[in-house]
């Protein structure tokens, strides 16, 4: 018994000491009672003191992006899924899945999704075409600060990949158009978007280029407009239809594609730059569609070689490859051949700048083009006509060619041989030479001339036989450059040779 009561004193004392120990350090803090000091983690103080010039950009970075987020929305979109694509079979067999071609012909719905910009107060939101196009009348929801609304299509166009979509909203935040003349490479931007699996997303470059064209995109429209601003702040698909910012916080372009094989972010993306975003969003908005001009030509780039063929000094300008029956062109009085300098005074540089010039104007309006022309400048008002309108290209009566033997130009590394009525009837063509063979790294293939295309004009003069292109072409001085016309069974083309010595 004295032995339990001996034992019992010490585990009393114990206690006491302990509670004298934690109350001797208490703070107040119940966490603390149990406490104990741990080793310090992490340093005292930040290892680096940035400039105020950093300090002071790190905080322009974030009120941009801070002022242009609530302007920016998320649009998921139900969309119209044909089964009868050609869907690989191997595909769906990999992830034991059935092939929806197989034995289901009905078209199908699939969740979409991209970016939107809002441009008024009342709910007006311009974004990719591609984003919308195919939605359901139902089919487009726009979520905006934790709220969502069902929004209408109001019109597309697909030439320019812009689209306008409203909701029954009032009191939005719409962004602040910036000036295409103040935009210029080097400057810093933001590339703002709100997906609807990531929320917001921004992210920074600069504008690498403008201007760009021909970047492979998908789309195969008629009159396609390809004028974008390159910069290298990351794009992704989910982004399409989000917002390029400048640090003022302007918009200046519509993001709407990538430079990509795989659909991500490899290095630079497009957007589609402001002022074409305002001439075609304020157009859907006047009546629901684009009225958008046309001159009526087919139009080409061409480089310095073929500038010193043209007279030119350097390769500035965009070459009319062939001219539309009845088009405003057409009267205008504008030939095959001529080349587009100015467009009211400002200089064209490519044929995609001219279209970005001339998608601005409005069918009806006029507009005063320079023109080279038998090595002179002369002037030519157009009146744009209607994208419906339509147009054919011009013919040209000439004298029946005659026939004769094949020539093999191999200078030029290429053959030619007449034309034969069925050739004329397919290509609808009344004179020319049929090119029958290109040698592979020839000066000709170099240059752009491809088997089974027509031959039918030198400079100024028609060609008719081979025998006669072989005479104008022998005619020629080393050095000199030749602008040989082509035709293939779906466009005008030219190529500019110049003329090779004999020894190679």
């Amino acid at each position: 018994m004295k032995k339990i009561i001996f034992i019992s004193l010490i585990m009393v004392t114990f206690g006491i000491t302990i509670g004298v120990l934690l109350v001797s350090n208490y703070d107040g803090s119940v966490e603390n009672v149990f406490a104990f000091e741990n080793p310090k983690i992490g340093a005292e103080n930040p290892p680096s003191n940035p400039s105020n010039l950093l300090i002071e950009l790190d905080r322009a970075y974030t009120d941009v992006s801070m002022a242009v987020l609530p302007s920016v929305v998320s649009i998921s979109v139900e969309a119209k899924i044909d089964n009868r694509n050609n869907i690989p079979r191997e595909l769906f067999e990999f992830f034991g899945r059935p092939n929806p071609s197989d034995g289901n012909k009905e078209e199908r719905r699939a969740l979409a999704g991209g970016s939107g910009v809002i441009i008024t107060s009342d709910g007006y939101i311009v974004t990719n075409a591609h984003v919308v196009e195919n939605a359901y009348d139902d089919g487009i929801e726009v979520e905006l600060s934790s709220k969502s609304y069902q929004a209408k299509l109001i019109g597309i166009d697909k030439a320019t990949d812009l689209a306008i979509v409203k909701i029954d909203a009032v009191g939005l935040k719409p962004v602040h158009f910036a000036n295409i003349d103040d935009v210029k490479i080097g400057n810093i931007v933001l590339a703002v978007g709100n997906p609807f699996s990531l929320d917001q997303t921004v992210t920074s470059g600069i504008i690498s280029a403008k201007g760009r064209g021909n970047i492979g995109m998908s789309r195969r429209e008629a009159f396609n407009v390809s004028y974008y601003l390159q910069t290298d702040a990351a794009i992704n698909s989910g982004n399409s239809g989000g917002g390029l910012f400048d640090i003022y916080g302007n918009l200046v372009g519509i993001n709407t594609a990538i430079a990509s094989q795989t659909g991500s972010f490899v290095g630079y993306g497009f957007a589609i730059p402001v002022d074409l975003v305002k001439s075609i969003a304020a157009d859907i908005i006047e009546d629901g569609d684009v009225d958008r001009g046309l001159i009526g030509v087919n139009i080409k780039n061409f480089d310095d070689t073929s500038a010193k063929g043209f007279g030119l000094e350097n390769s500035d300008g965009v070459y009319i490859a062939g001219v539309g029956e009845d088009s405003g062109g057409e009267k205008a009085g504008l030939k095959e051949g001529d080349i587009i300098l100015e467009v009211d005074g400002e200089k064209v540089k490519s044929s995609n700048e001219l279209q970005s010039m001339i998608v601005l104007r409005r069918a009806g309006d006029k507009v005063e083009l320079t023109i080279w022309r038998n090595e002179k400048k002369i002037n030519k008002t157009v009146t744009l006509q209607a994208i419906n309108d339509e147009f054919a290209e011009n013919r040209e009566e000439n004298k029946e060619p005659e026939l004769d033997s094949p020539v093999n130009f191999e200078d030029f590394g290429f053959e030619v041989e007449p034309l034969t009525d069925e050739i004329k009837k397919s290509l609808d063509i009344e004179h020319g030479v049929i090119v029958t063979n290109v040698k592979r790294y020839g000066i000709a293939s170099d240059r752009g001339l491809f088997k089974g295309g027509v031959i039918y004009k030198v400079n100024k003069e028609n060609v008719n036989t081979p025998k006669q292109l072989e005479e104008i072409l022998s005619s020629k001085e080393v050095g000199e450059v030749v602008i040989i016309k082509v035709k293939y069974k779906n466009s005008n083309n030219f190529v500019a040779i110049e003329i090779p010595s004999k020894d190679g």
